[in-house]
């Protein structure tokens, strides 16, 4: 597969949902999307654009109201192995330890003992956790729970990661750490990533591409190329011309919202 070619297509994906009082809500609009395999892509728009929502159905977590998912060029009608995901809560068994979590998926795939072994040392040492194969998730911070989450999706050797808002819980500086492990960790693995994130300066930070999204119903309002070299400075002119853009953008788009607000839960 040539690395320019398409990983994922997103066409003319929609979804509504219709609420206990039978209200309908257009949570996400008409949306194509091309995802270049290996890509590193964010999200960014207002909340309830439909964003958690576009990856759930990429995910096969959900069904869409019309369009299609394809994976390298097969439109996908269920979840997929070669497809994971990882949540803003954590998702760890809390009875099980760090290393019992990682191979959490081979197990379900009935994996020999020797594999899920050789799986567990790889991935523990890519997080840099091997001291704490034996700890459970209450013995760790909100940042190595991440790591963990994150190991665990990256054992099961998905072709693409789907990333709803996973720093979203930890403090700055945690965060700014994660962003630096996970740009590690995708270089060294070179997988796709399609994360949503509320921060632009996140985006920034990690995206090849930022995809903005408008006001609910989402669709795509433009999409940015990032054309800054790693590691990227966040005092560079660029990065803030880029920021001051993108929240102009989404200032523009909460304000449309703002005329049709709906009082329903965030989707």
């Amino acid at each position: 597969m040539n690395i320019a070619s398409n990983c994922l297509r997103i066409e003319n994906l929609s979804k509504k949902y219709v609420s206990e009082k039978d209200k309908v809500v257009h949570a996400l609009g008409s949306t194509t999307i091309d995802i270049k395999e290996n890509d590193f892509v964010c999200i960014v728009g207002p909340s309830g654009c439909g964003k958690s929502t576009l990856l759930r159905i990429i995910a096969g977590l959900e069904a869409a109201t019309t369009g299609k998912v394809f994976f390298y060029g097969k439109e996908l009608k269920e979840p997929t192995r070669d497809i994971g995901m990882i949540f803003q809560q954590y998702s760890l068994l809390p009875w099980r330890t760090v290393e019992d979590n990682i191979v959490l998926g081979l197990e379900f795939r009935k994996e020999s003992n020797a594999i899920k072994k050789e799986a567990a040392e790889k991935f523990l040492n890519i997080i840099g956790m091997g001291e704490f194969r034996n700890a459970y998730p209450f013995e760790l911070s909100g940042g190595m729970q991440q790591r963990v989450a994150i190991a665990r999706a990256l054992a099961n050797d998905p072709k693409v990661l789907l990333m709803d808002e996973p720093f979203g819980a930890l403090d700055a500086h945690t965060r700014i750490l994660m962003q630096r492990e996970l740009l590690r960790i995708w270089r060294d693995n070179r997988k796709t990533i399609l994360f949503v994130t509320h921060s632009v300066d996140e985006a920034i930070y990690l995206a090849d591409k930022i995809i903005v999204m408008s006001s609910r119903p989402g669709t795509i309002k433009k999409v940015i190329d990032v054309d800054m070299p790693r590691p990227r400075d966040r005092s560079n002119v660029l990065y803030g011309a880029m920021s001051n853009e993108i929240l102009n953008m989404l200032d523009d788009e909460i304000n449309k919202g703002n005329n049709y607000k709906i009082e329903m839960q965030d989707f």
